[in-house]
């Protein structure tokens, strides 16, 4: 009796499992851990590979995007030498918010995103970049290159978003996140993170 190989047998990890994308930086892939209909926090288990919840909203406000992470890229070093600011990277995989034109509700899905700018955040003094991307070969969407050609409004949401997530109470400030950023730093940073992995996972 033949047996189907690893790779068929068990889940991949999403985050040291799965590819970066098919054309890195600038076509990536996304795993999804929350979406705009959410009121709880989700957040990998970096052990198991699973969704944990992580706690309920603290504020009334919901993430406007598909909020994941890019597989196979870590925040230490050299993301830290992109943010002066920052003492270290969150020694997390790589944020990226992405934008789609319809609802999708689940999480837990990965989906081919097309780069186009950033956030950059500073969380308790690390570097904690989101990353802005388009669902790929969403119609909608298939002619903005640039965050700057994004609606105002939307880049607004998603850095008030941010800006208040982690808080306590209102009077609390431990989240930094200056203007957006554009496609060419985007690159730059995610080309950071994907070496920052190697350094710390290795490569393949």
């Amino acid at each position: 009796m033949s047996f189907p190989s690893p790779f068929y047998r068990w889940r991949p990890h999403p985050w040291h499992g799965l590819e970066i994308g098919p054309k890195p930086p600038g076509v990536v892939n996304a795993y999804i851990e929350l979406t705009p209909f959410d009121r709880v926090k989700y957040e990998l288990d970096k052990k198991t590979g699973y969704l944990r919840v992580d706690r309920p909203n603290r504020t009334s406000s919901f993430c406007p995007t598909l909020y994941g992470f890019i597989p196979r890229t870590y925040c230490g070093k050299r993301i830290r030498e992109l943010m002066p600011s920052a003492s270290a990277g969150d020694g997390d995989p790589l944020d990226i918010c992405v934008i789609s034109e319809r609802p999708i509700q689940k999480p837990e899905v990965i989906l081919t995103a097309r780069v186009v700018g950033g956030l950059p955040m500073l969380d308790n003094g690390e570097a904690d970049d989101k990353i802005i991307a388009v669902l790929d070969a969403d119609a909608m969407w298939m002619d903005v290159d640039d965050v700057s050609q994004l609606p105002r409004v939307l880049v607004d949401r998603l850095r008030h978003y941010f800006s208040t997530y982690k808080m306590l109470s209102p009077d609390e400030d431990r989240v930094r996140i200056d203007a957006p950023y554009s496609r060419d730093h985007a690159s730059k940073v995610i080309e950071a993170a994907i070496a920052d992995y190697e350094d710390e996972f290795g490569g393949d």
